[in-house]
Order: C-alpha cells, then sequence, then structure tokens
C-alpha cells in the first residue's frame, strides 16, 4: 500500500495535465482505471468510477462490460486494447508490472501518452488499496461482511491508511524533487 501510494503525487499531477491537453480520452482514462478495478473488485471504487464514466458519456452496457468477468472485450477499442491489457496486468502484478509489457505501450502510444496510461493505471490501484477495505467494512456494518475479510482487516488496513497516506505522500514529493522515476518495474522476462 506504501510502496504504491508513494507513487500517487506525481501519477495525479500527470492526469491533472492530461485533462488540461487532452493528450488521451478521458473516456480512455476512465477504461484504463475501469480495467483496473474489474481486476481488484473494488465496490466502492466501481460505483464511483461508473458514476463517472456515466456522467461523460459512456453508455451502461459498456461500464457494466468493464465491471464484469470477462472485462469489457466487445467494448474496447481496437486502438485502446493494449492499454486496456496493460492495465489489467498492471493490477494483477499489483502494480509491480513487467517492463517489456510497459516498453509495448511506450512503443504503441508513445512515451507522453504511455505515462498517462500508467499513471491511471498506478492511480487507480492507490484507490483500490484504500477502498477494498473500506467497502468490506461498510458492507459488514450493512451485516453483509465479505467472506474472505475480517473485522481487523478491515479496521487495522483502515488505521494503518490513515497513518501511512502522509508519509507516503511527502515520500513520493520528494522522490520527485531529486528526480527518481514515478515508475517500477519487474524486470523478469517470464
Amino acid at each position: 500500500m506504501y510502496g504504491a501510494t508513494v507513487f500517487a503525487p506525481r501519477a495525479m499531477s500527470k492526469l491533472i495535465g492530461n485533462k488540461k491537453s487532452k493528450l488521451v480520452d478521458q473516456n480512455f482514462v476512465k477504461r484504463i482505471q475501469l480495467a483496473v478495478t474489474e481486476v481488484n473488485g473494488c465496490a466502492i471504487c466501481s460505483y464511483g468510477h461508473a458514476k463517472m464514466a456515466l456522467r461523460q458519456g459512456m453508455g451502461n452496457e459498456e461500464i457494466n462490460s468493464f465491471l464484469s468477468e470477462d472485462g469489457g472485450g466487445e467494448f474496447i477499442k481496437p486502438e485502446e486494447a493494449k492499454a486496456i491489457l496493460f492495465a489489467q496486468h498492471f493490477a494483477e502484478s499489483k502494480g509491480f508490472p513487467k517492463k517489456y509489457a510497459y516498453d509495448s505501450i511506450v512503443k504503441e502510444y508513445g512515451k507522453e501518452k504511455a505515462q498517462i496510461i500508467l499513471s491511471a493505471s498506478q492511480m487507480m490501484i492507490v484507490g483500490n488499496m484504500y477502498g477494498i477495505p473500506l467497502s468490506a467494512f461498510i458492507s459488514r456494518l450493512k451485516g453483509q461482511p465479505y467472506k474472505d475479510s475480517s473485522l481487523v482487516y478491515e479496521i487495522g488496513t483502515l488505521i494503518a491508511e490513515i497513518l501511512f497516506l502522509p508519509i507516503a505522500i511527502v515520500h513520493g514529493f520528494i522522490r520527485g524533487l531529486i528526480g527518481l522515476p514515478n515508475e517500477r518495474f519487474d524486470n523478469g522476462t517470464d
């Protein structure tokens, strides 16, 4: 959780810059984020991002397909497929994707767009890491606890998040100031 949050300040900055420059379409960014959420299964994030996607004009069927088991295959635009697959790989690897996977999206979209795709994935995984225990806790309060969760995990994680979030954000800003990259990759080939 801490390791992922360290990348959040600059990822957020990239996404804010993208809203101004419109280098990557906002619906494309939402599809990337929905792909990450679909893999991680965060109820709060799914709800929130689906609501934003609806506001931006994505249809119900398209949003539901991204949140379903098959990951939205029929709604993925061919020109976005590699980015969506990267986002899913990013989520499956818990934010530590293979370097060759990132290199393939750099080759496909160029460095600037690839950084926005990575940033959208980074922000979503951080949101999921905070949203999953919160979703579980809220569900527990409604009398419907998650099967594989415990009250200790939910409360412990929520407290840890509150304590470590400011430290991780400061750490992320310092990393940016000294010029460290805003990414981490698994350099393995398998």
